[in-house]
């Protein structure tokens, strides 16, 4: 009797068992995803990056991440992602109730067998033929005694002003910023989409004077105020100024990752005179995704 007994609790307990794997070998298996990411920068409170991959043409997500500084890896779908045909890293709001994807596209690439090469050429724009010209005026200021505490993105070496940056047109979900850097502190000249137009800030900018809004193209004066312990009107001379792309919408108070154009104002630079500006120190950034 306690034999059969005995037989009898193993033939349940293998039953048991055998329905508990079938249970798990019904669920959808996964497989790792990951990414590795180079030239990216932490993105501002309440955003965040998302992954996702392009299975028969349509966006399924693999995942949210702020640190840039390590590879990230996600658990996929492994159906879905041997089906996916291109990944695509965007910037999302963190509490996001959009199901799809942002227009704020920052990396993309197709697979070619276990791996995707990404870069941002692709998706946000090519700034490989990027350049600028810029002068120093304060247009906005009354007093001709501060000319040199203004930058204006704009050409004047024909005797008439120009316009003075040669970039891309981007893709949806992002635009240009201008800056300058003030002892480490970058400080916005404004956004802009049209290097021919004015910048969004132009009739609200805190730092301007109170002559008009200067001319119709990107810059700013600085001659009010203060910021990171500089007072205005200062000196642009030796001052680092940059044109960076922003995702929109931005939060953040330092320029993005992706900076196409930079210079340093030359300490015997001129005032109302045409300074041809440089390659930036990032014009792409790029990665790879590996299933």
């Amino acid at each position: 009797m306690i034999k059969k007994m005995f037989l009898a609790l193993m033939a349940i307990g293998i039953f048991t068992t055998s329905c508990s794997n079938d249970d798990d070998n019904n669920g959808p298996s996964t497989s790792n995803l990951t990414l590795n990411l180079q030239g990216l920068e932490p993105l501002g409170a309440d955003y965040v990056y998302e992954g996702w991959i392009i299975v028969n043409g349509a966006p399924v997500s693999t995942g949210t991440f702020s640190d840039v500084t390590s590879a990230q890896v996600f658990e996929v779908n492994s159906d879905m992602l041997n089906s996916a045909t291109r990944f695509v890293l965007s910037i999302e709001p963190s509490v996001d109730p959009d199901p799809a994807p942002a227009d704020t596209k920052v990396l993309v690439g197709d697979f070619s067998g276990q791996r995707a090469t990404l870069n941002s050429e692709g998706i946000v724009a090519d700034f490989s033929s990027a350049s600028g010209t810029y002068i120093l005026a304060t247009p906005t200021d009354a007093d001709m005694t501060n000319e040199a505490s203004g930058v204006w993105f704009l050409d004047n070496s024909s005797g008439s002003p120009a316009t003075g940056l040669n970039l891309p047109t981007l893709s949806a979900g992002w635009q240009y910023e201008g800056w300058v850097v003030f002892d480490g502190t970058p400080v916005s000249t404004g956004t802009f989409i049209d290097p021919a137009m004015a910048d969004n800030n132009a009739a609200t900018s805190p730092y301007k004077g109170t002559s008009g809004n200067g001319p119709g193209y990107p810059g700013e004066d600085y001659v009010m105020g203060s910021v990171a312990g500089v007072t205005f009107p200062t000196d642009l001379k030796g001052r680092t100024v940059v044109i960076s792309v922003e995702p929109w919408p931005d939060n953040s108070p330092a320029p993005f990752a992706l900076k196409p154009l930079a210079h340093m104002v030359p300490a015997n630079a001129a005032d109302h005179t045409a300074i041809t500006m440089g390659t930036g120190p990032v014009v792409s950034v790029s990665g790879t995704a590996t299933r």
